[in-house]
């Protein structure tokens, strides 16, 4: 979901202005924020603790929330944690993606079940608010699964055929455990042929966008 089709990213940076006055052009500027390495990735992903933590983010997402101290990280998903129905407030990705997905799986008579591990807030469940944002974007009677298990344990277990997923672990553990295709969204364009070579010789596509999944 988050980073797929929901732009989690967006949300995130405008709560980080409002805590801590933190924006994209003072992160930008700012010299000490551009590496964005793997230390600050981890401890983001700590803080936010069972949420999906992304490696293919827009560049000033990233660099924005990992300018944030892990203290800062952890009010920031307390935050989330305590908006009602968080989950159903996000953007789209890609506007009109979800809509172009109910028509193509209507067409092809694809079955489409929309995996998340993302942490519960306050109001409806994790799943309701997902199902509520699917059909609020177009798609008609979305089949949501909440998860923290591996995505290569859970493509074998239903026999999947296709798994897009913007996290390249992820992509990895479904080729490794499962039968199913795994199609990495990389919409990071500087490191995207470098990325795409390399997920060739794992078995995984590597795309810029949904709509090029699709």
């Amino acid at each position: 979901m988050d980073g797929v089709l929901a732009d989690m990213d967006a949300a995130l940076a405008r709560i980080a202005e409002q805590e801590f006055g933190v924006t994209v052009r003072s992160v930008s500027a700012d010299p000490r924020s551009g590496g964005g390495g793997d230390d600050e990735k981890g401890r983001a992903e700590e803080a936010a603790g069972d949420s999906d933590g992304r490696v293919a983010a827009p560049a000033y997402d990233t660099a924005l929330l990992n300018s944030l101290t892990t203290r800062q990280q952890s009010r920031l998903w307390q935050r989330v944690r305590d908006t009602r129905n968080f989950w159903e407030t996000l953007d789209e990705c890609e506007p009109g993606t979800v809509r172009r997905l109910q028509k193509v799986a209507h067409d092809l008579r694809w079955d489409v079940l929309f995996v998340t591990q993302r942490p519960p807030t306050a109001g409806r469940t994790q799943q309701l608010q997902t199902q509520h944002w699917l059909k609020r974007h177009g798609f008609e009677y979305p089949a949501v699964y909440t998860t923290i298990g591996s995505r290569g344990a859970i493509a074998a277990a239903l026999t999947l055929d296709a798994h897009i997923d913007d996290r390249l672990q992820h992509c990895v553990d479904v080729a490794t455990e499962s039968k199913a295709w795994p199609i990495l969204l990389w919409r990071e364009a500087e490191s995207y042929d470098r990325v795409r070579a390399g997920g060739v010789n794992l078995g995984i596509a590597v795309v810029r966008s949904v709509g090029e999944a699709l």
